[in-house]
């Protein structure tokens, strides 16, 4: 287990062998989560944000899920319609 000390400034040094490991280059964006007590620290690399692809994926496509929105639109826009063009009868 590696350990290390957060500077004044705030700042911690990733131990070279945990950069190699991780693919932790200069630039890398990293995404601290607050999880309870402990935070836990993300590199955010090209392959770690392939491996959150399709991690969401829903038996229904989201183009599906819109038509069949559109279709109910349209089913209350004629019925709405269809209210406006009947006469009152007093």
């Amino acid at each position: 287990m590696d350990s290390l000390y957060v500077t004044t400034r705030g700042r911690i040094v990733i131990p070279a062998r945990l950069r190699r490991k991780l693919g932790i280059k200069p630039g890398t964006k990293v995404c601290f989560i607050e999880h309870g007590s402990k935070i836990l620290f993300q590199p955010l690399t090209k392959q770690y944000i392939r491996s959150l692809c399709g991690m969401l994926k829903d038996t229904t496509s989201a183009t599906a899920d819109l038509l069949i929105e559109r279709k109910k639109d349209r089913e209350r826009e004629q019925a709405k319609r269809r209210m406006l063009a009947t006469p009152f009868s007093w």
